[in-house]
């Protein structure tokens, strides 16, 4: 009865702060925040005359794809050459050294794909410096990255006949200035408030009640805490991520902080039907999301709540799985957290997925492979679900015989091969480079455990890798340069190559005239096409990710850990 009351209390409060929130995303991307943030006008047009930019200038979608990675481009060298030399640098009282070359290209592709994996622990390896400057800047960059590319793939739907798909710089800015700093800063305030660390100070050095010495890193991170989940990061400040008492102390932050963490990805199917004019169309989407994530969070509770083998053996019959769990949180917020951070692209955990049981383990992994689009990341949810859903409307024209249109757009041989190759290039890469991984010497000094759960926590850092997410099976140390390298480079590709596809997506609608829908146009705003929408989802991913998955936690299952 307390899970259900929680998860009608999370989904209910979601869903109704995500539309309202949807209603200023549209204003914000128009160029019309409205009257509360007038104040931040005149910081904008500075920022503009300051880097000689034209918001009105309105880009093609290869001047928006090469405005992205540049500005990219320029983010990853900036971040790495500030971890190199944050030695030299101010607001580091524990006097932390240049971070290692493997580690700082690692970190740097990953807090500018919006991954946020760390191979390393935070509060022992980067300044507080390097955390404001570096880290927090590129949660606020890469988020709004995500934000606007989805946006401009709207544009592509809403516009007719245009050359245009809107400027990517007044995006990043509005979308920035606008959006995820006013929220950051409500939040912030909040976990603050709550008991969340926020602090120049140096560690603290402590004798425990045993008389031993322990030094207790601190630093300021509350206002990291806040845009690490709402700009779907995951990044923490400590190793222990948000089960550590200083980033999630009670279980009043750890319910915003998945409510934050969901937020505006939710949001973004009511901005697509709001730019659309047909709410009906973003309801669909939602619909798709929130039926898979909803399935996820049934599954994961069931197989985390069960007894184990092993807890039935030491004579505990009704004892849930507890391994790995902060015992300030219970079996159930660990299972909601772990879905919700997987089902975006945050990354952020309260537990420890390696510990799950083999199924509730399973899906996190599965919803990572599937895309992160139930709901998906800051924006990358959206964008990936409409690759989804083009190639719904494709496949189901094939199946009836119905006009291959998507919201008055005709889906051609150009609109299709976009879609497949957005969806596709991530498990080709995937699986190439988990097999490498699981042969080379190299890859198998990684995983702590042999047998199928070692296979696992290989699948699982090469899916948050290529799906931008950055949690991981803590198991497998990949603290080496094999692994940094590897899976920075996967983090590159698995952002970018799914990011250009949606831009020229979005260009070639725009380019297209939109046609009123026809007798043999397919209705996607129905329950069938929701219904054909989660098929295909889940038919890419059983045929892309099964074999690799029965290797490793359906195999782990059947060895005893099922439950």
């Amino acid at each position: 009865m307390a899970t259900a009351i929680l998860l009608i209390v999370l989904v209910g409060s979601l869903l109704a702060a995500a539309a309202l929130l949807a209603v200023h995303l549209q204003r914000v991307y128009e160029g019309r925040p409205g009257r509360a943030l007038a104040w931040l006008g005149p910081v904008e047009r500075s920022i503009y005359r300051t880097l000689r930019i034209d918001p009105e200038h309105d880009m093609a979608w290869g001047q928006y794809a090469r405005a992205v990675l540049s500005f990219s481009l320029v983010s990853v060298l900036f971040l790495y050459a500030l971890q190199r030399v944050q030695g030299s640098l101010p607001l580091n009282p524990a006097d932390m050294k240049g971070v290692r070359p493997d580690i700082a290209f690692n970190t740097a592709v990953s807090f500018v794909t919006n991954t946020n994996w760390q191979s390393y622990s935070p509060e022992l390896t980067l300044s507080y410096f390097t955390q404001m400057v570096g880290l927090v800047v590129q949660n606020f960059a890469s988020a709004a990255v995500g934000m606007a590319v989805a946006v401009a793939l709207v544009r592509g739907f809403v516009r007719s006949e245009s050359n245009g798909i809107g400027n990517f710089w007044a995006d990043l800015v509005r979308g920035t200035l606008y959006v995820l700093v006013p929220l950051a800063l409500v939040v912030g305030v909040v976990l603050l408030a709550r008991g969340v660390v926020q602090t120049f100070d140096g560690p603290a050095h402590v004798k425990t009640l045993s008389g031993a010495e322990q030094t207790i890193a601190r630093g300021p991170f509350a206002g990291q805490e806040a845009i690490k989940e709402l700009g779907t990061n995951g990044g923490g400040s400590y190793n222990a991520n948000s089960s550590h008492p200083y980033e999630n102390p009670t279980p009043f932050t750890n319910l915003l902080e998945i409510w934050s963490l969901l937020l505006i990805p939710f949001a973004m199917p009511f901005l697509f039907g709001r730019m659309l004019g047909r709410m009906r169309e973003g309801i669909a989407i939602l619909a798709a999301m929130l039926l898979l994530l909803g399935t996820a969070y049934g599954i994961s509770l069931a197989a985390e709540t069960r007894t184990t083998p092993a807890l039935t053996a030491a004579g505990l019959e009704h004892a849930p799985n507890m391994e790995g769990k902060e015992q300030r949180f219970t079996v159930q917020e660990a299972a909601i957290f772990s879905d919700s951070t997987t089902g975006t692209s945050t990354g952020a955990v309260n537990s420890m997925h390696d510990s799950f049981t083999a199924i509730g383990g399973a899906v996190p992994m599965t919803l990572i492979l599937l895309g992160e689009v139930a709901p998906g990341g800051v924006g990358t949810g959206l964008y990936s679900i409409l690759l989804f859903a083009t190639l719904t409307v494709f496949i189901a024209g094939l199946m009836v015989g119905r006009t291959p249109e998507f919201l008055g757009k005709s889906i051609g041989a150009r609109e299709v091969k976009l879609a497949t190759l957005g969806v596709l290039v991530m498990p080709v890469g995937f699986l190439i480079t988990v097999g490498v991984s699981s042969v080379l010497d190299q890859g198998l000094a990684g995983p702590r455990n042999a047998g199928p759960h070692g296979f696992s926590e290989i699948l699982y850092a090469f899916a948050s890798a290529w799906n931008n997410n950055g949690s991981a099976f803590a198991g497998l140390t990949a603290a080496t340069n094999y692994y940094d390298y590897l899976l920075g480079a996967a983090m590159v590709l698995g952002r970018f190559l799914v990011i250009l596809p949606a831009l020229g997506l979005a260009g070639a609608l725009a380019a297209q005239k939109t046609r009123p829908a026809s007798s043999g146009s397919m209705p996607t705003a129905s329950p069938i096409f929701v219904g054909l929408l989660i098929g295909v989802i889940l038919l890419v991913g059983a045929l892309s990710f099964f074999p690799a998955l029965a290797l490793g936690p359906l195999t782990e299952s059947l060895t005893g850990r099922l439950w």
